[in-house]
């Protein structure tokens, strides 16, 4: 019973690996089969192992292909492999010799095994590779992949070197590897490493990444805090290639970066971009959010999520005084209240003061923010905390915390207007994020598109298509400009087609004519019952009320918010 239980878990440990090597290569494709499959699982991990051992025989023997790049082909490349494993009936007894027949007569392709070994998708396959070709001794830029694996480059992710250094010569990379190694003094370790994360130190002159490289490792010696092999160089590599994705100059952070080396050590990478995205969402310049979390690295230690804050106590404890907060209130009362640190950003740029933020965040002890602590009573709003409990209460109440969640996230303080808010609202929470981020993208201030919300909160529930279709008829064919959102956002609410064109239209036919005098407001034109825009145009010509008649026999009235909907 042991000897079996050991034999399971050896058998089981096996077939993880390949499992965990498919699922890591194929994450994309999500509708494909899993390897395979076919196989009873008792049969799984010894089935693979030779059809693995025969592939890369076959790669070497019959295909001349130095041993190790046969062999590193055959064990990373599981779902090349289980396809063909899928043509050969499966029985324990002959499966070996089966799979060893059936590559004796039907060629692979040497190339679709290569691509998933390396690394590749199924688009940089199509881009990379040669169409209608099988054997890698008939692709000419075999030898880039053979040079790289020779130097020492993991053979798994070659994919992400190849994709630009294919038309160098393989001669050309040694080279350069080894004027890298002779001119800044890393080892192959770091080498390799560097080029992963940055491939373009092998064709083009990166001096100044380089040298902010060499004050981090070795002047600051980094490298001995981190384990010296490829893998952890190259997770710190990743790291710090996220303050260049930023727009921090090469050349001038490396004495930053050595300064708070320990940063790179102690924090994932996810957890760096956790904080970095964090302070992103001010809407500040990106290389001023590197410089600023370089400078001051414990911003990274804080908890920037789960702590609960009083807005106008978080203002005061930053530096406004009572009247300064108590004018931001009456202007902007939706975003007071309590709210959680994680969507301090935000709630700044709902009251314009994401730079001003920045700059106190920037200018202060980085101990300012993590020093802020709420009472237990302050802001608390007993009607959101009776609200909250009566829709915990209900059978959907998930969705609509959900949805809750979305208002606090983009600014909404736990108050009345959120709850309002809610209520309004009958899309999904990931629904409505899509929407807000569109008409930020048509050009709508932060501040005001959280005004807007609060004042008409059903404009988020249309399509994004149609959000963009009545901004763009707003700005250019009735000349407005965005600013006129602010007081009238229930423009977005109401029908383009049935109701917003053909009346503006109407409109601009009685004005080119000359019978109306009057420029009438987009809002009057717009909200205006069906009764009182008939009896309105009526007035200004005879002619006009039959005239709007006979253009619209299928006009929908006062409609509720929402695509051929209107609001009240």
């Amino acid at each position: 019973m042991l000897l079996l239980f050991h034999r399971t878990t050896a058998t089981t440990a096996a077939a993880a690996v390949v499992f965990s090597r498919f699922s890591s290569t194929t994450a994309a494709a999500s509708n494909l089969p899993k390897p395979f499959s076919q196989i009873p699982w008792k049969h799984r991990s010894k089935a693979i192992k030779e059809s693995q051992k025969a592939l890369s025989e076959y790669l070497h023997t019959t295909r001349s292909l130095p041993f190790p790049y046969a062999d590193n082909i055959a064990r990373n490349s599981p779902y090349s492999l289980s396809k063909i494993v899928s043509e050969i009936p499966f029985s324990p007894a002959t499966f070996e010799n089966s799979f060893q027949r059936f590559l004796r007569y039907h060629p692979v392709n040497e190339l679709e095994f290569l691509s998933e070994s390396i690394g590749l998708n199924s688009e940089e396959k199509c881009t990379i590779l040669p169409p209608n070709t099988f054997f890698l001794s008939d692709w000419k830029h075999f030898d880039v992949v053979c040079a790289l694996a020779g130097l020492g480059f993991p053979w798994i992710k070659l994919g992400s070197l190849c994709k630009e250094l294919f038309e160098i010569d393989q001669w050309q990379l040694r080279k350069k590897i080894a004027e890298i190694k002779g001119f800044y003094g890393f080892n192959s370790v770091c080498v390799i490493s560097i080029c992963l994360v940055f491939p373009r130190v092998l064709y083009d002159e990166m001096d100044g990444l380089l040298t902010d490289l060499k004050t981090l490792f070795l002047d600051y010696d980094l490298l001995s805090c981190v384990e010296g092999n490829v893998d952890s160089v190259l997770d710190v590599c990743e790291k710090i290639k996220t303050f260049y994705d930023l727009g921090c100059e090469m050349g001038k952070i490396g004495e930053l970066m050595g300064r708070s080396k320990s940063i790179f050590v102690e924090y994932s990478k996810e957890g760096l971009i956790s904080k970095i995205d964090y302070f992103c969402k001010l809407n500040v310049q990106k290389d001023q959010i590197g410089l600023i979390l370089l400078s001051r690295p414990d911003y990274f230690g804080f908890d920037l999520e789960s702590r609960v804050i009083s807005v106008s106590g978080f203002l005061k404890h930053f530096g406004l005084n009572e009247i300064e907060v108590e004018s931001l209130e009456k202007k902007y009362p939706h975003v007071f209240g309590r709210n959680r640190i994680a969507n301090m950003p935000h709630i700044m740029r709902s009251v314009d003061l994401g730079e001003w933020f920045f700059e106190r965040l920037k200018n202060e002890s980085p101990s300012l923010l993590d020093r802020y602590a709420i009472s237990c009573t302050e802001d608390l709003d007993m009607h959101y905390a009776d609200s909250l409990t009566k829709i915990r209460a209900k059978r959907t109440y998930a969705h609509a915390l959900k949805k809750l969640n979305f208002l606090h996230n983009i600014g909404f303080g736990e108050n009345k207007f959120a709850i309002k808010a809610l209520f309004l609202l009958n899309s999904s929470s990931s629904q409505l994020q899509r929407r807000f981020d569109c008409l930020l993208r048509c050009g709508i201030e932060y501040s005001s598109l959280c005004a807007m919300v609060k004042l008409s909160a059903k404009i988020l529930n249309q399509q994004e298509s149609i959000l963009e279709k009545k901004i763009r008829f707003l700005c250019s064919d009735m000349g407005s400009s965005l600013q006129y959102l602010d007081v009238f956002p229930g423009y977005l609410c109401y029908d383009l087609e049935k109701r917003i064109r053909p009346r503006f239209e109407l409109h601009r036919w009685l004005m080119e004519k000359g019978y109306c005098e009057k420029e009438y407001s987009i809002s009057t034109i717009i909200a205006s019952s069906e009764k009182a825009f008939v009896a309105r145009i009526s007035r200004i010509h005879e002619g006009a009320a039959k005239k709007w008649e006979e253009g619209l026999n299928e006009r929908d009235g006062d409609l509720g918010c929402g695509e051929g909907a209107a609001a009240p």
